[in-house]
């Protein structure tokens, strides 16, 4: 099976994953469970892909999944297209933290990564070994 059922049914989980889209797009971070927070990253990170596509399809393919909230829609293609326009996925990060009293479930923090830092050279061993050969 391509996705997990989360104990609902099908328009129950797909409102609940839309609002917990809508959620960590707006707070930049939530806090659920493991398995909610795989399923969520999912579809922050198309909506994301969404806004760095920037077209007409693009946008309204968002505001139908998002049930049409503008502010969030434009949070997408505004803001975090242009602070990960450089970084091809990966949008998002699960932090684990410990069990949920009552029914043991994992409970994580699944939040947007921070801006993208520019890259400094990597050096590999390789490329270090070249230079000293060079310089001697």
């Amino acid at each position: 099976m391509a996705y997990r059922k989360l104990g609902r049914e099908t328009k129950h989980r797909r409102s609940m994953l839309a609002t917990m889209t809508k959620q960590t797009i707006m707070n930049e971070s939530i806090t659920t469970t493991d398995t909610r927070a795989k399923e969520v990253r999912k579809f922050v990170e198309k909506m994301i892909t969404y806004g760095k596509k920037g077209d007409l399809v693009s946008r309204r393919k968002a505001l139908a999944f998002l049930h049409n909230d503008k502010e969030v829609v434009n949070k997408v293609f505004n803001d975090l297209a242009k602070r990960y326009e450089n970084r091809n996925g990966g949008y998002t990060q699960i932090l684990k933290l410990d069990e949920r009293r009552g029914d043991d479930a994992l409970m994580v923090i699944l939040k947007l990564v921070e801006e993208a830092k520019p890259e400094e050279e990597k050096k590999t061993k390789k490329t270090t070994k070249k230079a000293e050969k060079k310089e001697a």
